[in-house]
């Protein structure tokens, strides 16, 4: 009786993680953005243009995980100028941190809908907790690609000065807003 009950749990652990699929990020379709205070005058947008990772979600057990990694001189702000200056060793200095990361093995639910992310964001060499609140999300068979593709829209809210991104301060915030919209496409 104790062999039956382990095969079958182990039937349903397979079947479970089974449920699991891989999707690749969209670098066409996903762009982590950001906001901070410009000394009260304004608030200064930027985003990154260069995003790849990968997304594996079980929407049965409620579970997944997440790796994202941006190019960090892909920063736009809209000006060339500001893109030069965030590039170099006062800002995000690129040369010796070329890639910024987020990577999670937290998912949130609430019933079947994602609502959460909690992860770890390295910046600049130094890691720290980062949780995003997933606003979105919904997964379509898409028209063109014949698979499934995953979208979501989050946010999140951290202080630059945590992870040494201090230029400006304190005539611009150390408060940061984030915002990422992301879209994977399943795994062959």
């Amino acid at each position: 009786m104790k062999a039956q009950i382990l095969i079958a749990t182990l039937l349903a652990a397979s079947a479970t993680s089974a449920m699991a699929a891989t999707y690749n990020l969209d670098p066409t379709h996903t762009y982590p953005s950001f906001e901070a205070d410009h000394m009260g005058l304004s608030v200064w947008r930027g985003k990154f243009n260069k995003t790849s990772g990968t997304v594996t979600l079980d929407r049965a057990a409620k579970t997944g995980a997440l790796e994202v990694k941006i190019e960090a001189d892909s920063i736009d702000f809209g000006l060339e100028a500001m893109n030069k200056h965030a590039r170099d060793e006062s800002m995000f200095n690129v040369a010796k941190f070329p890639t910024i990361t987020y990577t999670s093995k937290s998912f949130k639910f609430d019933g079947d809908k994602l609502v959460g992310v909690d992860g770890e964001l390295t910046l600049l060499g130094v890691t720290k907790p980062v949780s995003l609140k997933v606003d979105k999300f919904k997964c379509i068979m898409h028209p063109r690609y014949k698979k499934e593709v995953c979208g979501a829209d989050a946010t999140a809210e951290f202080k630059r000065s945590d992870f040494g991104l201090n230029y400006g301060l304190p005539n611009f915030s150390p408060e940061v807003k984030l915002a990422i919209q992301i879209e994977a496409i399943k795994a062959d």
